[in-house]
């Protein structure tokens, strides 16, 4: 973060601070649209603090699935302190304005925590297969050692992405126009305020997200094609129902999560589509991190029994 900021401070950019035009400019669905997305933080900080520490305070809970879960709830959560703040401040400020240095700071933890949320996601694929194809082998494979180190790859790898992205952005000049069409300081709005050429910025951008999009996909596709291999050789009834059981969950926030993901990174090319963008990324850096508490812990067993232990544990 250090280098990073020495980097902001070097940068011949005439622009000292941006504008954040928002979700909307329509006055009278700021009071309902400001309510809404306080409401939606609320029970982002509240469903991934309370997973996080039903984990860490039940010991039936420490499992490598487990563990992967609470990471993901920690970059929720921290996902949530990065996008939200801004979003609400457009709904009441007359002028939402974050300084260059800011801007930065915000567009390279929002790449860092989006870009590990991917790798963390592709970890768990992969645990999911060790687990259900490999059941005999699983705490051998999936040891502590192993599990740590795959959620620091997946941290390295999305510090890496993010300050690729950030590095390219602050070689850029911004020279007059400072109007972020957006709620937060995202890759492609900024790219359209700058008065020098985007083409590199472009092609960086597209070898990162290309990158992390196909070695993720490949390892969660091939996850779960071993699983439906296995599952299919499965004679007993049980034995499906417990397998989809597991994945299930993993399954829809993987799909929540990159397919509204790539519907927003989709380059805009006219004002309706950079809105459909802006739409998408709502969803994704805001209803996706609410939800993922929820999809971990409705029809859990091992969850509800946690929060039946901690209950127990406070009014006694």
């Amino acid at each position: 973060m250090q280098a990073m900021k020495q980097m902001v401070k070097e940068s011949n950019s005439s622009v000292t601070e941006f504008i954040f035009m928002g979700l909307t400019v329509q006055r009278e669905l700021q009071l309902p649209l400001f309510v809404l997305f306080l409401l939606n933080y609320t029970a982002t900080v509240v469903g991934n603090l309370s997973l996080m520490n039903l984990i860490c305070l039940n010991s039936h809970l420490h499992t490598p699935m487990y563990f992967f879960i609470f990471n993901l709830s920690c970059i929720d959560f921290c996902y949530s302190l990065v996008c939200n703040p801004t979003m609400l401040m457009s709904f009441v400020s007359e002028k939402n304005t974050i300084s260059y240095a800011g801007c930065m700071s915000q567009l390279f933890l929002f790449c860092l925590f989006a870009n590990s949320e991917c790798y963390v996601l592709t970890a768990m694929a992969y645990d999911r297969y060790v687990a259900i194809c490999h059941p005999l082998q699983y705490t051998t494979v999936m040891s502590p050692k192993i599990c740590c180190l795959l959620v620091f790859s997946s941290y390295m790898m999305g510090f890496a992405g993010a300050i690729t992205h950030t590095g390219f952005m602050i070689r850029l000049r911004f020279c007059s126009s400072n109007i972020i069409n957006h709620y937060m300081c995202d890759i492609f709005p900024l790219l359209q305020l700058s008065c020098t050429s985007t083409y590199v910025n472009e092609l960086v951008s597209s070898a990162v997200v290309g990158t992390i999009i196909i070695l993720s996909s490949l390892v969660i596709l091939v996850s779960y094609a071993m699983i439906l291999s296995n599952i299919l050789h499965m004679s007993s009834g049980k034995g499906w129902s417990k397998a989809l059981g597991t994945c299930g969950s993993h399954i829809i926030t993987v799909s929540l999560f990159y397919g509204s993901g790539l519907l927003a990174y989709v380059k805009p090319s006219s004002a309706e589509t950079v809105g459909q963008g802006k739409f998408f990324s709502v969803f994704y850096t805001l209803v996706v991190p609410m939800l993922n508490p929820l999809i971990y812990s409705l029809r859990n067993k091992d969850v509800k029994l946690a929060v039946k232990r901690t209950m127990k544990r406070v009014t006694s």
